[in-house]
């Protein structure tokens, strides 16, 4: 597919629902007792994939492309699946799943794509082994597919976690929700916290001090309205956008403003991007961001951070290399077990655009700022690498050809009509 190049951004839009907060509507719809009705849900691949997933579970969903309703069957009411269930690409919907279904007393098979059956397994199997359950990969191994046998008499956890991940975290909790006593969770660093959040707002009970999680269960929870706020990863992208292209402002409605996301609006505050929060929703935790053309500093990118920005780190590379000085990015060694290997995959094809950027172990260093030139691309069937090369390709005067586009439609299917629309309809 040959990408879009501009002169300039201009305009308002609103990205797609948040990816996170769209999976867990569904699942703790699911999972109450009562109905559950959601609003603004990402109808993209992933969240569609815990969609029908539930619905193998014998939940009923109704989508009048509006609302989701879901008639919960609270954690006693979910049925085996008639067959192995297909998770698509969705490495959320795999995790968390695996922590609801410890809980069950049937025996579930999940598996993916090909990219999903390559991810590793164990940092969920391990601790839900030790709960109770018996969580098997494929041949033995800890890669999909992953078959769960689940238990009512899951023991309750004391775990100190051995990395920052919100799935891993999640899949624990949903899981002490159905164990009996007191489970106790320290995070490595404070990740997203949607499910936390998720449990209090269904009626459940949780208390968190610092890094340390406890819950104590088994508990059961009530059917709610949920109206998902815009997701700031996607978002990421047009603030990157604007604030690389010269004469550029972008105005971006409804974005999800949780603290354990924002650390991509730390880095434009670090690196002196010219942006602005307005339209705060406390309620929703959402507000419009405005993005303007910005002169950008380089910066170093590290510890505690990282987990609020993991997923925004492959055009967060993309934004250094249009800052003055060095960025270095430490402490991202999870960005190897995403779709592709974001580190490998962000370095090796922003070179081919003329990019100065060497991985590392952890991260990546990028020199800048750079001018890009055209090339030929691949997404390496990772949406977010897709979205960030798109990016890239506006500043260049050459064509760029990406291969794998419709990796893209995992997380924001109108992605491109999007950025077609702020450069005003045409290309240069």
């Amino acid at each position: 597919m040959k990408l879009l190049k501009a002169n300039q951004l201009r305009g308002k839009i609103t990205v797609p629902a948040d990816k996170s907060i769209s999976h867990r509507s569904i699942m703790f719809g699911a999972l109450a007792e009562g109905t559950t009705t959601i609003r603004n849900f990402l109808r993209g691949e992933d969240c569609l994939s815990t969609l029908h997933a539930f619905q193998e579970l014998g939940v009923p969903i109704q989508d009048d492309g509006e609302i989701l309703t879901i008639t919960g069957q609270g954690f006693k009411g979910l049925k085996a699946a008639a067959r192995p269930i297909d998770v698509g690409n969705s490495g959320t919907t795999i995790r968390l799943m695996m922590g609801i279904l410890a809980g069950q007393p049937f025996t579930t098979t999940l598996f993916g794509d090909d990219s999903l059956n390559q991810r590793p397994m164990n940092r969920v199997m391990v601790p839900l082994n030790q709960m109770g359950a018996q969580l098997n990969g494929s041949d033995e191994s800890e890669f999909p597919p992953i078959t769960i046998q689940g238990s009512r008499a899951l023991t309750p956890i004391d775990y100190q976690m051995p990395v920052a991940s919100a799935q891993v975290k999640s899949a624990l909790l949903f899981a002490a929700l159905q164990a009996e006593g007191t489970s106790r969770i320290i995070e490595k660093a404070t990740s997203r916290n949607h499910t936390e959040e998720m449990i209090r707002q269904f009626g459940g009970s949780i208390t968190v001090n610092g890094k340390e999680i406890q819950v104590k269960g088994p508990q059961s929870l009530t059917g709610q309205e949920v109206i998902v706020p815009g997701d700031i990863s996607s978002a990421a992208f047009f603030l990157t956008a604007g604030a690389i292209m010269p004469n550029s402002e972008i105005t971006l409605e409804n974005v999800g403003i949780n603290p354990t996301r924002t650390g991509i609006l730390d880095v434009l505050d670090q690196m002196g991007a010219d942006y602005s929060v307005e339209a705060i929703d406390q309620k929703n935790q959402s507000a419009t961001l405005i993005i303007r053309s910005s002169e950008l500093k380089g910066i170093d990118i590290q510890g505690e951070i990282i987990p609020r920005l993991i997923d925004e780190l492959p055009i967060i590379a993309l934004l250094a290399t249009q800052a003055v000085g060095q960025t270095v990015i430490r402490d991202a060694e999870e960005l190897k077990v995403k779709e592709t290997n974001r580190i490998d995959a962000t370095a090796e094809e922003l070179t081919k655009l003329g990019a100065k950027i060497t991985p590392t172990e952890d991260g990546l260093i990028i020199h800048g700022p750079t001018p890009l030139h055209g090339g030929n691309v691949s997404s390496r069937g990772d949406h977010r690498i897709g979205m960030m090369l798109q990016v890239a390709a506006l500043l260049t005067t050459e064509d760029v050809e990406l291969e794998q586009a419709e990796a893209v439609a995992v997380s924001y299917p109108h992605f491109f009509d999007d950025i077609r629309q702020l450069t005003g309809g045409g290309t240069k």
